[in-house]
């Protein structure tokens, strides 16, 4: 029986390895990289194309959730132009009476508002499930 060869018949072209780049590429920024930029919509009155430079699906889904409920945002939506690159473009328009820039900002500042939430009560949960925990053996699990 013979064993193939896995480097036969690849010629020049590059393993699917090569072309995933390095994993601190994904989060760190490079020289003059900006996180965020901004380009304002002509053709659709306060609209604003915002792009977020190494920042994935989790950010993107959760901003645009949170923008879509303020009364003052009429869209949100965001894309991910391509999965080996931690980029996604996120489009807001409002209705005039804030600009997509301030909706995004309170946006974020609301986020980290319920984050933190979110953190004390998961950590207040943890504590009491881990003292009901030692108090249903008696004491005796440690010793």
């Amino acid at each position: 029986m013979r064993i193939p060869n896995p480097e036969a018949g690849r010629g020049d072209r590059p393993c699917a390895e090569e072309n995933v780049p390095n994993r601190f590429e994904l989060f760190l920024l490079g020289e003059g990289e900006k996180k965020v930029t901004e380009e304002t919509d002509t053709r659709i009155p306060s609209t604003s194309v915002f792009t977020f430079n190494k920042e994935d699906h989790t950010l993107g889904n959760m901003l645009r959730a949170r923008l879509l409920q303020s009364p003052h945002v009429l869209f949100s939506g965001y894309k991910v132009p391509h999965p080996l690159f931690s980029k996604f473009i996120l489009r807001i328009q409002t209705d005039g009476t804030m600009t997509p820039r301030q909706a995004l900002v309170q946006a974020c500042k609301d986020l980290v508002t319920d984050l933190g939430l979110l953190s004390r009560e998961f950590t207040k949960e943890w504590e009491l499930r881990k003292m009901v925990g030692e108090g249903a053996d008696g004491g005796l699990n440690g010793a």
